[in-house]
């Protein structure tokens, strides 16, 4: 197992993926990885469709063009009923929730050899009308995953990165 800065400094948005299916242990442990992440006042409103099977593929393919040939995708969502609300100007925390989440999951799945692509780019009505998701349930984020392509590589701008002056407040 790797070191966590190994890990994270590994870690790149894959857009080319094998054919070979994911096994469900592997699935099942970046399951396990979104379940114990934390969420604000751990309310743990997240929840995940794990997309496999070929008429749910093509549903993703009819929501976005950035499934990249995977054979897995998760669909991360919150259920904007169970969500923590700030009390001071009403901030809801499911967005920040799911970005914790799949965080977690694209980690676990980097340590499992998997390689993964967060995609925002989707068109939020048609997921939920794709998915017959119920209107309490917001859609973020859908998580291609899979095996890289043997000819996959990072994107040209994965390595610039501002220096810590320039992040630093």
């Amino acid at each position: 197992m790797a070191d966590f800065f190994t890990l994270a400094e590994s870690r790149y948005s894959v857009r080319k993926y094998k054919t070979q299916p994911v096994e469900q242990e592997k699935l099942a442990k970046i399951l396990e990885a979104a379940r114990i992440a934390p969420t604000a006042g751990n309310r743990q409103p997240h929840r995940i469709k794990v997309i496999t099977e070929t008429a749910e593929l093509e549903k993703v393919d009819l929501c976005t063009r950035c499934r990249f040939g995977a054979p897995a995708v998760m669909l991360i969502c919150y259920d904007k009923e169970t969500t923590w609300v700030r009390p001071f100007d009403g901030a809801n925390s499911g967005d920040v929730d799911s970005s914790i989440i799949t965080t977690f999951m694209m980690m676990q799945a980097q340590d499992l050899g998997l390689g993964t692509c967060w995609v925002m780019f989707f068109d939020p009505a048609k997921t939920a009308e794709q998915f017959a998701l119920p209107e309490f349930i917001v859609p973020v984020a859908f998580l291609p995953l899979g095996y890289p392509a043997d000819d996959a590589e990072p994107g040209p701008k994965h390595g610039e990165r501002f220096t810590l002056d320039e992040i630093l407040l």
